[in-house]
Order: C-alpha cells, then sequence, then structure tokens
C-alpha cells in the first residue's frame, strides 16, 4: 500500500534530499517528478559513464533542453557530476535540480563542491505515525522499525539482516570507508548497546578491544552514513552542573533491533524501551527538521543522574518529553521533568506512556505515546494539543 508522504519540496530551487536506504526518496520522487530526467547512479552502467564522462550531463540537456527537472539519484557515487550541475545552474537554465544520497561523507569531505550554497540541504526521514493514520501500530513499530520498505512485510527480519548487510557491502566495503569491515560490524552492534543512552566511546573501546581514535572514526561514518545520531545536552542557563557526553540513537527501531544481538537468556521485552524512546526521537527529529522557525532537540542530565529524555527548544516552544515504557504512572517517573521545572519553569512537561489516558499530574501532561506519535504533523507548529 502506497502512504503520501509529508515532504514539501521546494517549489523551484534546486536541492540535496538525503535520506538512509529504504526510506523510499526514490519512490516519492518518481510519484512527484514523472516527467524529469533521471540519472540513476546505482546502475552501476550510469555510474562508469558519469565517472568517466560528467560533461555526459550537460550534452543530455542540450539535447533535450525541455526538461526542467533533474533528478540525480545517489549523487555521492560520482562526485565530479556536482562541478557540472554548479555550471548548469549559474548559466539560469531554469532547471530545477534534486540531487538524492544516502551517504554524505564523500560529499562533507574531501573538498567536495557542494554548489556554494545553491542548492538547499533536505532530509527525509523513515515513515511517522501520523502518514499511516489508522494503519500504524505501535508494537509492529518497535519491533521492525518505520522504514516504507520493511513496513507491513511478513519477512521483515529477514529484510532488516539484509538492509543491514547492504550497507556494509556497498556503503562501508565498497568505499573502502574502513580497512576491517568485520571490525565496523562489530562496531555496529557495540553501539546498539549505546541506543538511546549515553555515549561514552571509553567504555565502548573497552568492550570492542579498539582504540578510540578508530572508533570516533567509526563514530563519523555512522553519522555520515545516516545511520545513527547524537543529541547534545542542553546545557541553556544551566544551574548545575551538566553531563558532558551526547546521547546516541540509531535512526530506526528496527535497525537498532535488528543490531541488538538477542541471546539465550535476554528478554525480548528488554529492547523495547530504548526502541519507544528512539521512535520518539526519530519523530521529534523530523517534527524540528520540518518547521519553518528554527528548532533544537536536545535532551538533559545533571552530573547526579538525573535526566530528562529530552528538550525541544525553539523562540516559541520549550518543551521537556519524558518517554516511558510502562503503562502506569508512578512519582519516580516524574522526577527528571520535575527537577527540570524548578531550573527552568517556563518550560512545558510532557510524559509519554503505554497507557490509554491522558491526563495532567502535578503540572505533567501525561499522554500514550501512541496518540502523541499519530497526531504529531510535522507541518504543524504545535506538538501535541493545548
Amino acid at each position: 500500500m502506497l502512504y503520501k508522504r509529508l515532504f514539501r519540496s521546494p517549489e523551484k530551487e534546486s536541492f540535496f534530499l538525503f535520506g538512509p536506504r529504504g526510506t523510499g526518496k526514490t519512490t516519492w520522487l518518481r510519484q512527484t517528478y514523472e516527467h524529469a530526467l533521471w540519472i540513476d547512479l546505482l546502475d552501476p552502467k550510469e555510474e562508469r559513464l558519469f565517472s568517466m564522462t560528467p560533461e555526459m550531463l550537460r550534452e543530455q540537456l542540450d539535447a533535450a533542453p525541455g526538461h526542467k527537472v533533474v533528478v540525480i539519484d545517489e549523487v555521492q557515487k560520482v562526485p565530479k557530476i556536482l562541478d557540472v550541475v554548479h555550471a548548469l545552474i549559474e548559466e539560469k537554465r531554469g532547471i530545477q535540480f534534486i540531487l538524492t544520497g544516502s551517504s554524505s561523507r564523500k560529499l562533507r569531505r574531501g573538498g567536495v563542491n557542494l554548489l556554494g550554497g545553491r542548492a538547499l540541504w533536505k532530509n527525509f526521514y523513515p515513515f511517522m505515525a501520523y502518514e499511516l493514520g489508522n494503519h500504524f501500530n505501535l508494537q509492529q513499530a518497535l519491533t521492525t522499525g518505520m522504514l516504507p520498505l520493511m513496513w507491513g512485510s511478513s519477512a521483515a527480519q529477514d529484510k532488516l539482516q539484509a538492509y543491514i548487510d547492504l550497507y556494509l557491502r556497498e556503503e562501508v566495503k565498497a568505499e573502502a570507508l574502513v580497512r576491517q569491515v568485520g571490525d565496523f560490524a562489530r562496531f555496529l552492534e557495540a553501539m546498539a548497546f549505546s541506543h538511546a543512552a549515553i555515549l561514552n566511546l571509553a567504555n565502548i573501546s573497552r568492550q570492542c578491544q579498539v582504540p578510540r581514535k578508530t572508533l570516533e572514526s567509526h563514530l563519523g561514518i555512522l553519522h555520515d552514513l545516516l545511520l545513527g545520531y547524537t543529541l547534545p545536552v542542553f546545557e541553556k542557563r544551566a544551574k548545575r552542573e551538566i553531563s558532558a557526553h551526547p546521547k546516541f540513537y540509531y535512526f530506526d527501531p528496527g535497525v537498532f533491533r535488528a543490531l541488538k544481538k538477542q541471546g539465550f537468556l535476554d528478554l525480548s521485552t528488554e529492547a523495547e524501551g530504548p526502541a519507544l524512546e528512539g521512535l520518539v526521537a526519530e519523530h521529534l527529529r523530523c517534527w524540528v527538521d520540518f518547521q519553518k522557525s528554527k528548532h533544537e532537540l536536545f535532551f538533559w542530565r545533571t552530573r547526579s543522574g538525573v535526566e530528562v529524555d529530552f528538550i525541544v527548544y525553539g523562540a516559541n516552544v520549550f518543551i521537556a518529553c519524558e518517554v516511558k515504557n510502562g503503562s502506569t504512572i508512578s512519582p519516580a517517573d516524574l522526577r527528571g521533568l520535575k527537577e527540570f521545572h524548578k531550573d527552568y519553569p517556563e518550560a512545558s512537561l510532557l510524559l509519554l506512556y503505554r497507557g490509554k489516558e491522558t491526563f495532567k499530574r502535578d503540572d505533567v501532561l501525561c499522554m500514550p505515546v501512541e496518540d502523541f506519535l499519530k497526531q504529531l504533523n510535522p507541518f504543524s507548529d504545535a506538538l501535541f494539543p493545548k
């Protein structure tokens, strides 16, 4: 089943469109720009052709001057083609270039031409619950994730493993990003234990028996491949000693679950808490990115260990949000939010949980996480109903 994606593209401006593999970039573009000139650099033949002769793009447009939209899929495969795109934009031909990719590493490093700011930078995300509407199923989202490639598939678990293998084979090995792919694969598994947790590379270094500098490089690759990201700690007007380490998340609960190998003594429910927090993190990250005014996403943690999962901060928004995997709420669940409110009385307080009722307790709005996710429209300036 095809679901309407909420992404809004610039009407005439050229733009980069980046997102992990399987998020549906190509499907959305094929539907939206069915008459565009399409260059698929995942096709080995086209990749070889444009690698040898990037000027072929100009020749194709000269031969068919009626094209007003050009899509170059997986542009990081042939970075040199961006020099040609840059020149064509400067010629003011009235062509909109849409440049997609699933890895920004080659483009962000090595002095690659990023069009001198002449193209916007946009992100494409997995499904949001709002897009799926009544077809959204929280348990399914926590188990196999929100990638369109996996949603509703009876073979999602096998596909997830193939998805991870594809990244290792095509993105990491083919681009020679690391010397030992096996070491990087073990690093991916180790990072699954840091999902939705404070990132401490010194501890991971000891666990993996890999030098910290190597891990820092691996983490940079993970970011560039768009598979994971970190949240900084909120420290504006700080009144207490704040944690120095960021928090790490894989971009999708299904990818996290596939990487976190389950042993004989592990309970399947143990991963649900981090998976739920990661699911909320990705929804908030998408909402922040889609807002017209600038917002930022943080977490809050003091040196003494008092924590709030998410802080959404902007000119007109200041919300502290805690996520609990339980179906009931205890006083201990509210502690982090209350402590944060002592330092920041201006903030609105939100607690998301697995229960069924919405109510207010001690100035904290307590809301079912499934209801929150389903009503979160990235084009609305409200995170939750007033």
